[in-house]
Protein backbone atom coordinates (compact mmCIF):
# COMPACT_ATOMS: atom_id res chain seq x y z
CA UNK A 1 0.00 0.00 0.00
CA UNK A 2 1.08 3.72 -1.27
CA UNK A 3 1.18 6.68 1.43
CA UNK A 4 2.10 10.18 0.56
CA UNK A 5 2.85 12.97 3.25
CA UNK A 6 0.81 16.04 2.67
CA UNK A 7 3.37 18.86 0.98
CA UNK A 8 5.84 16.23 0.20
CA UNK A 9 6.14 14.70 -3.33
CA UNK A 10 7.50 11.50 -2.62
CA UNK A 11 5.42 8.21 -2.26
CA UNK A 12 6.00 5.90 0.87
CA UNK A 13 5.25 2.36 1.33
CA UNK A 14 6.08 0.51 4.21
CA UNK A 15 6.73 -3.73 5.16
CA UNK A 16 4.81 -4.26 8.18
CA UNK A 17 4.41 -7.18 10.22
CA UNK A 18 2.04 -8.11 12.93
CA UNK A 19 3.09 -10.01 16.28
CA UNK A 20 1.27 -9.86 20.06
CA UNK A 21 -0.78 -6.44 18.94
CA UNK A 22 2.26 -4.50 17.85
CA UNK A 23 2.74 -3.53 14.83
CA UNK A 24 6.66 -3.83 13.55
CA UNK A 25 7.76 -1.34 10.47
CA UNK A 26 11.62 -2.58 9.34
CA UNK A 27 11.87 -0.94 6.02
CA UNK A 28 10.68 2.17 4.28
CA UNK A 29 10.28 2.72 0.30
CA UNK A 30 10.73 6.02 -1.12
CA UNK A 31 9.80 6.40 -4.69
CA UNK A 32 10.88 2.72 -5.30
CA UNK A 33 14.02 2.92 -3.01
CA UNK A 34 14.34 0.57 -0.61
CA UNK A 35 15.66 2.09 3.09
CA UNK A 36 16.31 -0.09 6.30
CA UNK A 37 16.65 0.97 9.35
CA UNK A 38 16.33 -0.11 13.21
CA UNK A 39 12.44 -2.16 13.58
CA UNK A 40 9.56 0.44 14.91
CA UNK A 41 7.11 -0.52 17.20
CA UNK A 42 3.83 0.59 17.25
CA UNK A 43 1.18 -0.20 19.82
CA UNK A 44 -2.09 1.26 21.39
CA UNK A 45 -2.15 2.78 24.18
CA UNK A 46 -5.64 2.70 26.38
CA UNK A 47 -8.52 3.26 24.37
CA UNK A 48 -8.38 6.78 22.96
CA UNK A 49 -6.24 7.71 19.80
CA UNK A 50 -2.52 7.62 21.68
CA UNK A 51 -0.22 5.09 20.23
CA UNK A 52 3.29 4.18 21.00
CA UNK A 53 6.49 4.30 18.93
CA UNK A 54 8.92 2.22 19.98
CA UNK A 55 12.77 2.64 18.75
CA UNK A 56 15.98 1.62 20.17
CA UNK A 57 16.41 5.71 21.18
CA UNK A 58 13.11 4.87 23.10
CA UNK A 59 9.53 5.05 23.23
CA UNK A 60 7.51 8.10 22.12
CA UNK A 61 3.55 8.79 22.41
CA UNK A 62 1.95 10.26 18.98
CA UNK A 63 -1.72 11.11 18.81
CA UNK A 64 -3.69 9.66 15.68
CA UNK A 65 -7.18 10.45 14.20
CA UNK A 66 -8.44 9.67 10.56
CA UNK A 67 -10.51 12.27 9.14
CA UNK A 68 -12.26 11.85 5.93
CA UNK A 69 -9.46 9.36 4.50
CA UNK A 70 -6.58 11.29 6.02
CA UNK A 71 -4.62 10.16 8.94
CA UNK A 72 -3.71 13.46 11.16
CA UNK A 73 -0.16 12.18 13.06
CA UNK A 74 0.47 14.96 16.11
CA UNK A 75 4.05 13.77 17.14
CA UNK A 76 6.62 15.38 19.08
CA UNK A 77 4.68 18.82 18.50
CA UNK A 78 4.47 18.35 15.18
CA UNK A 79 1.24 17.42 13.09
CA UNK A 80 1.85 15.26 9.57
CA UNK A 81 -1.31 14.35 6.95
CA UNK A 82 -1.06 10.93 5.59
CA UNK A 83 -3.27 10.04 2.85
CA UNK A 84 -3.58 6.64 0.96
CA UNK A 85 -2.45 6.48 -2.66
CA UNK A 86 -5.13 4.25 -4.02
CA UNK A 87 -3.46 2.61 -7.38
CA UNK A 88 -4.65 4.22 -10.36
CA UNK A 89 -5.76 7.14 -7.97
CA UNK A 90 -4.76 10.91 -8.35
CA UNK A 91 -2.60 12.00 -5.67
CA UNK A 92 -3.16 14.24 -2.57
CA UNK A 93 -4.98 17.17 -2.77
CA UNK A 94 -2.76 20.28 -4.28
CA UNK A 95 -5.67 22.28 -4.56
CA UNK A 96 -4.02 24.25 -1.90
CA UNK A 97 -6.63 24.39 1.00
CA UNK A 98 -5.15 24.63 4.36
CA UNK A 99 -6.06 22.58 6.99
CA UNK A 100 -6.11 22.88 11.08
CA UNK A 101 -3.35 20.64 12.56
CA UNK A 102 -5.53 19.94 15.69
CA UNK A 103 -8.66 21.47 17.44
CA UNK A 104 -7.70 25.06 18.40
CA UNK A 105 -8.75 28.69 18.66
CA UNK A 106 -8.02 31.29 15.67
CA UNK A 107 -5.60 33.65 17.48
CA UNK A 108 -4.34 35.67 14.33
CA UNK A 109 -5.50 36.20 10.70
CA UNK A 110 -2.63 37.59 8.92
CA UNK A 111 -4.58 37.67 5.06
CA UNK A 112 -7.29 38.77 3.52
CA UNK A 113 -9.10 37.13 0.41
CA UNK A 114 -7.89 38.14 -2.90
CA UNK A 115 -4.43 38.81 -1.38
CA UNK A 116 -0.85 37.95 -2.91
CA UNK A 117 1.28 35.76 -1.12
CA UNK A 118 4.45 34.35 -1.58
CA UNK A 119 5.63 30.72 -0.46
CA UNK A 120 6.41 30.56 3.70
CA UNK A 121 4.35 33.71 3.96
CA UNK A 122 2.54 33.50 7.34
CA UNK A 123 -1.11 33.51 7.15
CA UNK A 124 -2.81 32.68 10.13
CA UNK A 125 -1.78 31.36 13.96
CA UNK A 126 -3.30 29.02 15.70
CA UNK A 127 -3.32 27.75 19.79
CA UNK A 128 -4.15 24.21 20.14
CA UNK A 129 -2.98 21.73 22.97
CA UNK A 130 -0.94 25.16 24.73
CA UNK A 131 0.87 25.94 21.93
CA UNK A 132 0.96 28.17 18.69
CA UNK A 133 0.95 26.93 15.31
CA UNK A 134 1.54 29.49 12.28
CA UNK A 135 -0.35 29.02 9.19
CA UNK A 136 2.23 29.11 6.21
CA UNK A 137 1.65 29.58 2.63
CA UNK A 138 2.90 26.42 0.83
CA UNK A 139 3.16 28.31 -2.49
CA UNK A 140 2.81 31.31 -3.98
CA UNK A 141 -0.45 32.40 -5.21
CA UNK A 142 -3.82 34.49 -4.23
CA UNK A 143 -6.06 33.99 -0.83
CA UNK A 144 -9.37 32.59 -2.40
CA UNK A 145 -10.99 32.59 1.22
CA UNK A 146 -10.42 32.94 4.59
CA UNK A 147 -12.70 30.84 6.45
CA UNK A 148 -12.28 31.70 9.95
CA UNK A 149 -11.68 35.15 11.76
CA UNK A 150 -9.85 35.78 15.22
CA UNK A 151 -11.14 34.11 18.35
CA UNK A 152 -12.96 31.28 15.83
CA UNK A 153 -13.01 27.81 17.15
CA UNK A 154 -12.16 25.19 14.42
CA UNK A 155 -11.49 21.65 14.45
CA UNK A 156 -9.24 19.42 13.10
CA UNK A 157 -9.03 18.94 9.33
CA UNK A 158 -11.10 22.25 9.07
CA UNK A 159 -10.16 24.02 6.26
CA UNK A 160 -9.03 27.27 7.21
CA UNK A 161 -7.28 29.38 4.06
CA UNK A 162 -7.92 28.02 0.43
CA UNK A 163 -4.94 29.57 -1.95
CA UNK A 164 -5.25 29.51 -5.50
CA UNK A 165 -2.15 30.62 -8.42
Amino acid sequence: MEWEIADLEDKFSVDLTEREGKVTISSVTVNGNTHEFPEIRISKIGKNSTISLETESGTRPAHVKKIEGKWWIHLEGEVYVVNEVEKGGKTSESAGGLSAPMPGTILEVMVKEGQRVREGQPLMTIEAMKMEHRIVAPKSGEVISVNFNQGDRVDMGATLVELGD
